[in-house]
């Protein structure tokens, strides 16, 4: 068997309060794996590194080779150090200040709290009727020469980030550091901020508990690397790891 490579959102993905034994599930299998072949695992969240941390208390995770945060604006290696050459990369056309002032005029974004804005991300909440601003936002970024991508994901949740961050361009980059190829990959998520990673062409997996944008965006974007578990959480990622024939260990 060889290594493979999971990259994974938490929320709503491996880890929920109703989760606990197929998360323990998931831990012990891939401990094996690890142990057993090499085996990389990495975690993709929406979390800043500070939220991260309060999860990993609360919650038992593995340690993870390397970390992904913020919806992609930040990586950090394992022993949470961060990754400069990542934060160099997005850098390029890309202001902060300006963002947020142009962000901030739209009265129908509420800013979230300070812990979730970054040097590479600055988030809003925005109530689904209103959503049709994000585009006249994009274009008033673009107009300033700011190459941005906005994610809404959840009905709830505005992220501005450069436009060579976000999951999945992360993933690749990650993927690429490890030394793991495409179809040694399998990336996991629920919600709308994951659609990037699942746009790399590695194998993926949704879960069965998937928010209703990241089903639509699987029904129009359907391939044989890509399954949509019926099992919710945890237990949809081993599920899928199953369906792959990756379970062996």
């Amino acid at each position: 068997m060889k290594p493979f490579l999971i990259v994974t959102d938490l929320d709503s993905t491996l880890v929920h309060p109703e989760a606990f034994l197929s998360l323990a599930k998931f831990n012990n299998f891939f401990k094996k794996h690890r142990d057993n072949y090499g085996s990389k695992l990495v975690y993709a969240t929406g979390r800043s590194l500070k939220l991260y941390q309060d999860l990993e208390s609360e919650v038992d995770l593995l340690p993870p080779d390397r970390l992904i945060t913020s919806v992609g604006s930040e990586i950090y290696t394992a022993d949470k150090q961060m990754d400069s050459n990542w934060a160099t990369h997005l850098s390029e056309d890309w202001d902060v200040e300006i963002v947020s002032q142009i962000a901030c005029e739209y009265k129908e974004l509420e800013l979230q709290p300070e812990s979730e804005q970054g040097d590479f991300k600055v988030s809003f909440l925005l109530k689904p009727e209103y959503k049709a601003i994000l585009a006249d936002l994009k274009q008033e970024l673009n107009a300033k020469n700011i190459k941005a991508q906005v994610i809404y994901s959840s009905d709830k949740d505005v992220d501005v980030l450069p436009e060579r961050s976000g999951k999945g361009k992360a993933l690749s980059y990650v993927r690429e550091a490890l030394g793991l190829p495409c179809d040694r990959t399998v990336a996991c998520g629920d919600s709308g901020n994951d659609i990037t990673l699942f746009a790399e062409n590695t194998f993926g997996i949704i879960v069965g508990n998937a928010r209703p944008e990241l089903i639509a965006w699987y029904e129009a974007n359907k391939r044989d690397n890509l399954y949509l578990s019926n099992r919710r959480y945890a237990a949809g990622i081993l599920d899928g790891l199953r369906h792959f024939g990756w379970m062996d260990v």
